[in-house]
């Protein structure tokens, strides 16, 4: 059984992951099984795994049998089919409020959507114990602001997370029941999301899609790689179509499939098209491009005016948990980010009339 379950600490440091924070694993009674409570069959099948984190997941709703919530005295029958929801979410939910502006894009009794700014973490982790979007959301949710001085519980959940330096669309789960909700179509795979990037290199295809397991790299623990399928790490499938084009890198759209940590930048790395100034994965230089000096401090400006990787969460779209209506939200490419495409237009004008 997949070791990773119900780990809540295989995130990276600082919290830097894009990823969802549920994860649907299946799995299905033998039929010459005899009848056993769910949780003690759970801890037998579950490599690591302890009885209190399976109760609570049982508690919270994540633990599925034929289509529906069951208590941890549950008796499994042979052919039961069993769905687990596994939750990456820090164990530690006390965090403290605190006053940071926030740009809400939609909000109702059962869910937000943020537009996060590139450089803010989303939640508090090693070496970021404040200043995060879910500080910012504890205080926003707070009913008695005039008293913050301590941590307090936080009263919503995250589902799916973005990078400290990707910018763009959070869904946030304001109680348990929307949460779990929200974590099944991730984990189904029916939330529809899709990124803007720009990536060195003129893409040779029109549109294509990129697949192969992301992981830990085994050496440096930091980052991820990809690895060949069933070797190491989870699935992982991004869809990619082209934009626009400047000869030395390329705008794309990305449509994830899966949600693993890094898994845009780390795929599009894996072939040949780092994104540009991504500093993790080998976009902060000049990767493709001439040896002009005017080539490289125009590249070097680009950097400045846009000192992070260019990512950008520009679509969601979900089904509404308590009203079942389709929720679709777009972000406007941020400033940073369309100011250097802009000067990629630019200097691709000038590059082509010099050249005629």
């Amino acid at each position: 059984m997949n070791e990773e379950l119900l780990d809540l600490d295989d995130e990276l440091e600082n919290g830097d992951g894009s990823e969802e924070l549920f994860e649907r694993i299946n799995m299905t009674v033998d039929k010459g099984q005899e009848p056993l409570r769910i949780d003690k069959f759970l801890m037998q099948r579950i490599e690591g795994a302890t009885r209190n984190k399976i109760q609570q997941a049982i508690e919270n709703g994540h633990v599925l049998v034929n289509d529906k919530a069951v208590k941890s005295n549950y008796k499994i029958k042979p052919s039961d089919k069993i769905i687990v929801f596994s939750s990456k979410n820090p164990e530690n939910n006390e965090v403290l409020p605190e006053n940071i502006p926030l740009s809400i894009v939609y909000e109702d009794d059962d869910l937000m959507v943020i537009d996060k700014p590139a450089g803010m973490v989303v939640h508090p982790g090693c070496g970021n114990y404040s200043g995060t979007l879910v500080n910012g959301l504890a205080y926003y949710l707070a009913e008695d602001k005039d008293n913050l001085t301590e941590p307090v519980l936080t009263r919503m959940g995250l589902v799916h997370r973005i990078d400290k330096n990707t910018s763009g669309l959070l869904v946030i789960g304001k109680n348990e029941q929307t949460l779990n909700l929200l974590a099944k179509q991730f984990a189904d795979h029916t939330v529809q999301r899709r990124y803007v990037a720009l990536a060195w290199g003129d893409f040779e295809e029109e549109e294509g899609t990129i697949t192969g397991h992301v992981g830990r790299h085994q050496r440096f623990r930091k980052i991820m790689d990809v690895y060949p399928e069933g070797d190491y790490g989870k699935e992982a499938i991004t869809h990619y179509k082209v934009l626009e084009r400047f000869n030395y890198v390329t705008l794309i759209e990305c449509r994830l499939e899966t949600g693993r940590t890094h898994q845009i930048r780390v795929h599009m790395q894996h072939v040949g098209h780092s994104l540009f100034n991504d500093d993790t994965y080998g976009g902060n230089r000049i990767v493709k491009g001439t040896v002009f000096a005017k080539y490289k401090q125009f590249v070097d400006n680009c950097f400045e005016i846009m000192p992070r990787h260019a990512l950008h969460a520009r679509t969601l779209g979900f089904v509404h948990p308590t009203t079942g209506k389709e929720m679709h939200f777009e972000s406007p490419m941020p400033e940073d980010f369309s100011s250097v495409i802009e000067k990629w237009r630019r200097y691709m004008g000038w590059r082509n009339g010099e050249e005629s």
